[in-house]
């Protein structure tokens, strides 16, 4: 059994409308994934989807209480870190710029340990106007398949950068 994300109450998969887990198992050492998740500013290496991350308080990389920008999808967003165990857990809250809904997100990180490496979990829920139209009318679906997509790129580049 692997350990899961910690919600903050407004959060919770079960009172949100959009919610998204992603998981895979990696044959790399945990270290190594998670010097690839905090270093957003070079996500786009192994993920190219993610080219437009800024980190706004001028850390090297993601850690408690940092503040970033990404583009996602074509969509600015404000995001900042709200948990982070180096080498085990990393979490975001976001915000869209622009956005007038009050809508937000939460994505959280979760690397388990294993006999051949770790396991990675990715969550994320969603709420307010602007997902539901955009993620939930528009493209339903969409969250999970940038997940899929999102953890096992940061796979084969965790396993590539262990070989």
């Amino acid at each position: 059994m692997y350990d899961h994300v910690i919600w903050p109450t407004q959060f919770d998969p079960k009172t949100s409308a959009i919610y998204a887990l992603n998981d895979i198992d990696v044959n790399a050492p945990p270290e190594v994934v998670w010097n690839l998740l905090v270093d957003a500013e070079n996500w786009s290496s192994y993920f190219p989807a993610e080219n437009h991350v800024k980190i706004l308080t001028g850390e090297p990389e993601l850690a408690l209480g940092t503040k970033y920008s990404r583009v996602t999808v074509s969509f600015p967003m404000h995001l900042v870190v709200t948990e982070c165990l180096p080498g085990r857990r990393l979490a975001w809250s976001t915000l869209v710029d622009g956005d007038e809904t009050g809508s937000s997100a939460y994505h959280g990180w979760v690397i388990t340990p294993t006999d051949d490496g770790c396991h990675v979990l990715s969550e994320e829920t969603q709420q307010g106007p602007f997902f539901l139209e955009e993620l939930g009318r528009k493209n339903p679906g969409a969250l999970y398949r940038y997940h899929q997509e999102w953890v096992e790129s940061l796979a084969r580049a965790a396993e590539a950068e262990a070989a």
